[in-house]
């Protein structure tokens, strides 16, 4: 049997009471009003909830702090200083001969008066003992003449000689004494020339390279080829140049002789900026400002007992040239740069960091002498200033505290 489909529902509409009519549509009602709700609270939470400021707890920034001291500090003008030997000295020959030996080592340390070469003086030994026989013969020729002389002169007074006679024997009495007199300083030159076989160290220093080896034939004077080299290391000074803009506080502190240089023949291995190393006062200022460079020269002369310092080296050398008694010193680390001036934190009570400004009035590498609100045993930021707000609370940390200063 075959039923339409129409059929079918028009006979389960006919079928449905009017109570069932109202259940169905109470459902819909609540499926469509708690869908409703849904999409109004979907969009509340989108509006209000989404753009309810989050609440944000204050972390304290961690730092590095040191301790502000009070100290006494000097001012150094830094440059670059040349080791000069006092003395150089080239050691010649003052005769000419062959070359013997040589009595040092090089690289030695020699002595004023300590023999360096010796050279044959047997030729001058001989050419000595000559002028000796020379001089004997001339002495004995001198008798005869003075004799003679006398004699004449007796005979002229009793007209037994001529005067001319007696003219020519005072005459040849005279020249024979003459010769005597020229035999003798032959004698003293032969014994100079005897003496210079020997050569001696004209000053105390360090020996160079031996330039001439014994077995060769030296000559005198001979400027260009020098036996050895001998440099002055006991004193020694230390040349450096300063800008003439320095010339008032050099002149003010050379003439109340405080004007002290210090040299680091260790620059390597001390901090930048210590005074650590050799000092002595400044005892020379030039006496003209160079017009090339603008600058104005300065010495000091060192002991140098340990032989530090070597002619021509270059190092690290310092001119005291301010004083600053009782200043605050901070680690240079804890001054920042502000958009009107230079400031550093402190932290104070509550451990709570403040902005206070100062001004730097000696930076040496390491530290800072500054002026300005910071007291002795203040605590000043020296890492981790960047995250610190001002009048906020920072957290301290204890370890790796700087080196300078005492930990905070």
């Amino acid at each position: 049997m075959n039923i339409r489909p129409s059929n079918l529902l028009q006979s389960d509409t006919l079928e449905r009471s009017p109570s069932q009519w109202k259940q169905r549509d109470l459902r819909t009602r609540i499926v469509v009003g708690g869908i409703l709700l849904l999409i109004a609270a979907f969009v509340a939470w989108r509006i209000f909830g989404a753009s309810a400021p989050e609440t944000r707890v204050f972390q304290p920034p961690p730092v590095r702090v040191a301790v502000a001291q009070e100290k006494n500090v000097t001012g150094f003008q830094h440059s670059i200083g040349t080791v000069v030997a006092l003395a150089t000295v080239q050691v010649t020959s003052l005769v000419t001969g062959q070359l013997l030996s040589t009595g040092f080592t090089e690289g030695q340390i020699v002595r004023t008066g300590q023999q360096l070469f010796q050279i044959d003086p047997r030729p001058f030994a001989a050419a000595l003992a000559q002028a000796k026989a020379t001089v004997a013969r001339d002495q004995a020729n001198t008798v005869s003449a003075e004799h003679d002389m006398a004699r004449f002169t007796t005979l002229a007074a009793q007209g037994a000689a001529s005067g001319q006679q007696r003219d020519q024997a005072v005459a040849a009495a005279k020249a024979d004494e003459a010769t005597v007199a020229a035999d003798k300083a032959a004698i003293a030159t032969a014994q100079l020339n005897l003496g210079y076989t020997r050569i001696v160290s004209p000053i105390t220093g360090k020996t160079g390279p031996i330039l001439i080896q014994p077995g060769n034939v030296i000559t005198a004077n001979n400027t260009a080829s020098p036996l050895v080299t001998i440099t002055q290391l006991q004193p020694i000074k230390v040349s450096m140049f300063l800008p003439q803009t320095d010339l008032p506080p050099i002149q003010q502190q050379m003439a109340a002789h405080r004007l002290q240089m210090t040299v680091n023949p260790n620059a390597g291995a001390a901090p930048a900026g210590a005074p650590a190393g050799l000092a002595a006062p400044v005892s020379f200022v030039g006496n003209q400002v160079d017009p090339k460079t603008g600058t104005v020269e300065l010495r000091a002369t060192f002991d140098n007992n340990d032989f530090r310092l070597v002619p021509g080296q270059l190092l690290d050398a310092a001119v005291s040239l301010s004083s600053f008694p009782h200043s605050i010193v901070v680690p240079r680390e804890a001054v920042n740069t502000g958009p009107e001036s230079r400031y550093v934190f402190v932290v104070g009570a509550e451990n709570r960091a403040q902005m206070r400004p100062v001004n730097v009035l000696y930076d040496d590498g390491v530290n800072a002498t500054i002026q300005g609100a910071v007291k002795p045993g203040d605590r000043v930021i020296v890492e981790g200033q960047l995250r610190v707000l001002p009048d906020k609370p920072v957290q301290i940390l204890t370890s790796g505290t700087h080196p300078s200063t005492s930990p905070g």
